[in-house]
């Protein structure tokens, strides 16, 4: 199947117009893309969807806090090298056995364009996005054991996602195309979640939304419900069968929703908002 040139976004993933130029303004200009915004907003699906458009096969470096960038390059495995050299494999003779291809080095060797994700960039240490400024700007990086200089045959596309855990340096801010997802209005969710419940009650579809969208705007939350956590309440909804009406109390009052642990994850935001509950019901 022939590459597309253009992401013009996807039957299964919402993208918005501003998103569809960022990715493609990544694509002219050949630099990464960098994905801010809440978590649970699609950024890690974007890459998938992303690829899948452009028929490019996908490369995903989940990055965690004892990441380091040399991972994504290569790795010297000198203790197995060791240990074959003292049971006296042959292999030893021959230290490009003993590298481990990170995915910079598999996407830049690739046949054909590549898809690159690195996710969750914000995790890692500081110096994680600086040890990976000269690679990703010249693609191209030495391998210091075997004495070779591996350089892209095809630029990939990079998408780099974060959180915003941490602020990451100038410098590599300057070589990337900057993109914040905001967090979707209800025509945008409604959108969102006609994809993944087509034949959703509409009813029930604008009772969930008023629902989700009053939870999140309580002042105080520790962690706002997100766009897959609203998926996932709707998943248990419709598997329970629990009607539209059900979602708000039969005199008007405010009442905690059916299956609220989809959209509240810790307990002091459920406390918080049980006592949000009592205190506007006393108030009446």
């Amino acid at each position: 199947m022939r590459p597309e040139t253009r992401f013009e976004g996807s039957t299964t993933y919402v993208a918005t117009d501003d998103l569809k130029l960022a990715v493609n303004a990544a694509l002219t200009l050949q630099r990464p893309l960098l994905i801010k915004g809440e978590p649970g907003t699609g950024k890690t699906m974007l890459a998938e969807e992303v690829a899948a458009a452009l028929n490019r096969p996908l490369l995903q470096w989940h990055i965690k806090s004892t990441t380091k960038a040399q991972q994504g390059l290569y790795e010297y495995d000198a203790v197995s090298r060791l240990r074959d050299s003292q049971l006296g494999d042959e292999r030893v003779k021959e230290i490009h056995n003993y590298i481990v291809k990170g995915v910079l080095w598999q996407a830049f060797t690739a046949t054909e364009p590549q898809v690159l994700l690195i996710d969750e960039i914000d995790k890692a240490d500081i110096e994680f996005p600086n040890d990976l400024l000269r690679e990703l700007d010249r693609m191209e990086f030495y391998v210091y054991e075997t004495r070779e200089m591996v350089r892209a045959v095809h630029r990939p596309l990079v998408i780099i996602t974060s959180n915003n855990e941490k602020e990451l340096p100038d410098a590599f801010l300057r070589r990337c195309f900057f993109h914040y997802i905001k967090f979707p209005d209800k025509d945008t969710m409604q959108q969102i979640v006609d994809v993944h419940f087509p034949q959703l009650k509409r009813d029930l579809l604008a009772q969930a939304l008023e629902t989700f969208y009053s939870v999140r705007e309580i002042a105080g939350l520790k962690k706002k419900p997100s766009t897959s956590e609203l998926i996932d309440w709707l998943k248990l909804l419709l598997a329970e069968d629990i009607p539209a009406a059900a979602l708000h109390s039969k005199d008007g009052q405010a009442a905690i929703p059916p299956l609220h642990g989809a959209l509240l994850k810790n307990e002091q935001d459920v406390h918080l908002f049980e006592r949000l509950i009592f205190m506007s019901r006393n108030h009446r």
